[in-house]
């Protein structure tokens, strides 16, 4: 099937947030902190402006609480009496004409007064730093399993390690943008945000909070969103905020979009990680132990940070069988823009330290690299750090296999000793990861979000899918398509899906976590189904007899539509103790195993990644070219986190934030990725499908790092790798320091 919105993404008539109109309207902008943190002692308004023409908002304009509402009440909607990080919403600014509009942004000075800020996260803070509690930590989360001391007390090998991953920028194509306007009047009134989003009832919710309205008098609607990765998850509900208070004093619609720049400086990032491993093995190189730190940095505000530790530490100790595990794991300030959702959202960062420290482990071992994790890899009936029974049926050594011999590694092993013994200036290398990615929101976070959905038969006889999930360039459009006609026995002209707007859709969840096609998909089927039972019409019976009942109805009952909803409901047998991080974290998982090939040029230590396979088990895949792009998509914004994407950090601001110095992957840096599924549909996903998106973030970094370590015998542990980083491994240096809020 292909993709319903396809031709007009292709052609350009998909109408996004910049290029709806707003006649009569004014385009908002954001003043921000020149300091990354201290006291606001003034607000100065520069001469050259003409400032009766201006809508000035600031937080005395905020009419309910000057907060951005998530899972803890920090974030100031604009700053008040002080400021945490360089780019904080301190003024709002409208005007018709957008060039007097960013010349009166550049006439006004924030006048801050210093305060010490933390610029590294991995120091203990003095005591002049404390802004959080005691200690500017802002959660703590443990796992234990078994005796851990016992275990290495008794260990025939010990190893340890320290790994660091840096910051990342989501870069997805359309910056972040909301337009906003009100409709009605007096107690009737109804602010609308329409705008780039992923999880539509979280800006409801934010909204609601701050303007101090009931949720009858806010409207959020999604605009088609170019991109989104986690950056639009919970950063656009300060934007439309913003928006709408602009919108709110002016009386008229007011566009609020960022230049890619402002986007790049002010918007979240991917938590940078320290991570130590300490891990003891018997003299078979059987797991006996892990003793685990995770660190990281939050930057200024909470945001998501307590949800990206958590699945940091339930994956810290990768897809391995170990009866005793010790994790620690904690989230802290720095005075940085606050780090936020980001694919993957913490498995990234602890995934990369544990498969590099276990290629590590295998040297110190003496067992080659797939020996060790095939020796290791969890079976069914074994248990996960938080003592979850893996019983899916996934053989995740043939997995591991199929992935070596689609790659060729022993073959290519081989000749690379050859070819890198004839070489002056040029080494290969293969490196291995294996790897899982929980699906769906962690322990009981899919029971609190009470998901629902709703199909409804219209009066031509089509049926119309309604859902809070988003469109973002992943495919929910084309996926509910197929899952609704499948289901109904319809052709996909015979289904419509509904704009996500929270006037009209149920809460279905946010777009995040892999839960998309699996979770919401699942509701979806259980809506069609309610609705054969609402109209009369049994499971085998086909879909013209669905769309008959359909078009009677509507003559039987005028004004009135055939609703069927789908509500959630958990997997049987699934339990989890918050307090003590034990049982069941994740539904399911998917599992994975990934190889990558490289060359090093030993001229300008420039790596480069000239192979690729990518195996994994996602349940069952519903559409192969969508499924297929995702894994490559992943893999090649994982290149990107692992080898070039280096953000570089003064003064608690981002200096290098334009496309021509911040570097992404392009054409010339993707090799060929060969991708591979097994299929084995789990039971409580649509049509058998398990999470996908964020699998393929997980992997490739590790990978790429074994395979260097592989063509070098150095010992790279943090990335990005640059050819800076990489050179001062290569001549004995220490490895560059890898940015964090430095």
């Amino acid at each position: 099937m292909k993709r319903r919105e396809g031709l007009a993404k292709l052609t350009g008539r998909e109408p996004y947030v910049d290029d709806l109109p707003f006649d009569g309207g004014l385009w908002g902008a954001t003043v921000r902190s020149p300091l990354p943190r201290g006291r606001i002692r003034e607000i100065r308004f520069g001469a050259g402006v003409d400032w009766s023409e201006m809508i000035v908002v600031d937080h005395r304009d905020v009419p309910g609480r000057n907060v951005i509402k998530l899972i803890v009440d920090d974030q100031p909607v604009l700053a008040a009496g002080e400021v945490r990080h360089v780019h904080e919403a301190v003024l709002l600014l409208a005007h018709p004409s957008r060039a007097l509009l960013r010349r009166a942004v550049r006439a006004v000075e924030v006048v801050v007064d210093p305060l010490p800020p933390v610029l590294d996260y991995r120091r203990p803070p003095a005591r002049e730093q404390i802004q959080h509690g005691d200690d500017n930590v802002f959660k703590r989360l443990a796992i234990d399993k078994g005796d851990v001391d016992a275990a290495f007390a008794a260990a025939a090998h010990v190893v340890e390690g320290i790994y660091q991953t840096g910051a990342q920028e989501h870069v997805y194509l359309e910056p972040q943008g909301m337009l906003a306007w009100l409709e009605g009047e007096g107690e009737r009134e109804v602010v609308v945000v329409r705008g780039s989003m992923q999880c539509p009832y979280y800006v409801h919710e934010a909204l609601c909070y701050a303007l101090g309205r009931p949720a009858e008098r806010v409207r959020v609607i999604q605009a088609p969103t170019g991109g989104g990765f986690g950056g639009k998850e919970e950063f656009p509900s300060g934007v439309a905020i913003h928006a709408a208070l602009l919108a709110l004093k002016a009386r008229r619609p007011v566009k609020l979009v960022y230049e890619r720049g402002e986007d790049m400086a002010a918007t979240t990032k991917r938590h940078p990680s320290w991570v130590r491993h300490r891990t003891a093995f018997d003299a078979g190189g059987n797991l006996l132990a892990q003793d685990v730190e995770v660190v990281l940095d939050a930057g200024a505000y909470v945001t998501l940070s307590p949800v990206v530790l958590s699945r940091g530490v339930i994956h810290a100790a990768g897809p391995y069988r170990c009866p005793n595990v010790r994790i620690r794991g904690r989230a802290v300030l720095a005075n940085f823009v606050p780090a936020g959702a980001f694919r993957g959202f913490g498995a990234p960062q602890t995934l990369f330290a544990c498969e590099r420290h276990m290629d590590r482990c295998a040297r110190v071992l003496g067992l080659e690299p797939a020996e060790l994790r095939r020796r290791n890899l969890l079976r069914d009936g074994d248990a996960t750090a938080t003592g979850q029974r893996i019983d899916d049926g996934t053989d995740r050594e043939a997995l591991l296999d199929r992935a070596l011999k689609l790659a060729g590694w022993e073959a290519k092993r081989t000749a690379h000793r050859s070819w890198n013994a004839e070489q002056p200036f040029r080494r290969r290398g293969l490196g291995l990861a294996t790897f899982f990615h929980g699906a769906g929101f962690t322990g009981a976070g899919e029971v609190y979000l009470a998901s629902r959905a709703h199909v409804a038969g219209l009066a031509d006889g089509r049926v119309e899918v309604r859902t809070a999930a988003t469109e973002m360039g992943q495919g929910t459009i084309t996926i509910f398509t197929q899952i609704a006609a499948a289901r109904l026995g319809l052709e996909p002209e015979q289904v419509v899906i509904a704009e996500p707007d929270t006037a009209r859709v149920p809460n279905s969840g946010p777009t995040v976590a892999s839960r998309t096609a699996m979770i919401v998909g699942r509701l979806v089927e259980k809506a069609c189904d309610d609705l054969r039972r609402r109209l009369g019409v049994g499971d085998a019976a086909p879909g013209a007899a669905v769309v008959e009942a359909i078009r009677a109805w509507h003559r039987q009952h005028p004004g009135e539509e055939p609703v069927g909803e789908g509500r959630y409901e958990p997997p049987p047998g699934i339990h989890w103790d918050e307090e003590h991080y034990r049982g069941d974290a994740y539904g399911t998982y998917g599992w994975a195993a990934y190889v990558a090939e490289v060359e090093v040029d030993l001229r300008t230590y420039v790596v480069t990644v000239i192979d690729f396979v990518a195996v994994q088990e996602v349940g069952k895949v519903l559409n192969e070219t969508l499924a297929r792009g995702q894994i490559q998509g992943g893999v090649v914004q994982a290149i990107g986190w692992a080898l070039l994407e280096e953000l570089k950090v003064e003064g608690g601001a981002m200096r290098n934030n334009q496309l021509t110095n911040y570097v992404i992957p392009t054409s010339e840096d993707v090799p060929p990725i060969r991708v591979a599924f097994v299929e084995n549909p789990y039971p409580h996903g649509a049509q058998g499908a398990k999470g996908i998106g964020e699998l393929p973030m997980d992997g490739p970094a590790p990978a790429i790092a074994n395979a260097v370590a592989d063509a070098l015998g150095v010992d790279p542990c943090a990335i990005p790798l640059t050819p800076e980083r990489l050179m001062a491994l290569v001549e004995g240096e220490d490895e560059a320091p890898v940015a964090g809020a430095a």
